[in-house]
């Protein structure tokens, strides 16, 4: 995703138009998007895996995806026997592409592939360091130790939810380690700037803030991630 900004009069953006305020002017950003998925990338991963953050939410906020993602914290009962039973091995992350039929374990070989069909075939430098990507991946994940990690016993829900959000906001990570940790299936859409869901968000609720949820189970539809994960866990947690 090709990301441009520039600083201009508030009246050049409508008010029905998201665009952050500074001191009376407004950001005018755009993005230049890759080919658009009909479906969402699949995902089988968690939280605290800096293979998975590597590959998942920092290229995913790159070229602007949406990913079904279905969490495997460890001794989860669903989704990774479904991984072993789909690919022969419990190794995350694990992708898979419903729109091609493209399965992928090892997180470079992801990254290639969704940067080949759906970005420019650039890799970002900062993802293509090999093991210095994987150790800074890993320092970033040093206060959250152990948090989205291990199982806590819930009941899944029969349609995924939706979460709005981005990869550098501590809020909307508190909100993943515990959609993690209750094996909850979430579609993510990655809100990074730039991103047209920005706008999406606007339009949905009047002003743009994540971690947003939705909730197509029960109908519930809110922000601020401490409220998101009192409600996950009375709603979802046994």
């Amino acid at each position: 995703m090709r990301y441009s900004v520039s600083l201009v009069s508030k009246n050049e953006i409508p008010s029905s138009q998201y665009a952050l305020e500074i001191a009376g002017y407004k950001l005018k950003e755009s993005s230049n998007l890759g080919t658009r998925p009909e479906k969402p990338i699949e995902i089988y991963e968690f939280e605290s895996c800096p293979f998975c953050r590597k590959q998942v939410r920092e290229v995913v906020a790159v070229l602007d995806l949406d990913v079904l993602f279905y969490p495997c914290p460890r001794n989860g009962p669903n989704f990774r026997p479904k991984v072993a039973q789909m690919g022969g091995k419990q190794q995350f992350p694990y992708m898979v592409d419903p729109n091609t039929g493209v399965a992928l374990y090892e997180s470079d070989e992801i990254i290639k592939y969704l940067v080949d069909k759906y970005g420019d075939g650039k890799v970002p430098l900062l993802l293509s360091l090999g093991l210095l990507t994987t150790l800074t991946e890993g320092f970033a994940m040093i206060g959250r130790m152990g948090k989205g990690t291990s199982y806590t016993a819930a009941k899944l829900p029969p349609k995924p939810l939706e979460l709005w959000a981005y990869e550098p906001s501590p809020f909307c990570k508190v909100v993943r380690e515990v959609l993690v940790e209750l094996e909850l299936p979430h579609i993510l859409h990655s809100c990074a700037r730039g991103s047209p869901k920005r706008q999406d968000v606007f339009a949905r609720v009047g002003h743009f803030q994540v971690p947003y949820l939705e909730d197509p189970n029960t109908g519930v539809k809110m922000f601020e991630s401490a409220d998101i994960v009192d409600y996950l866990r009375a709603t979802y947690a046994l």
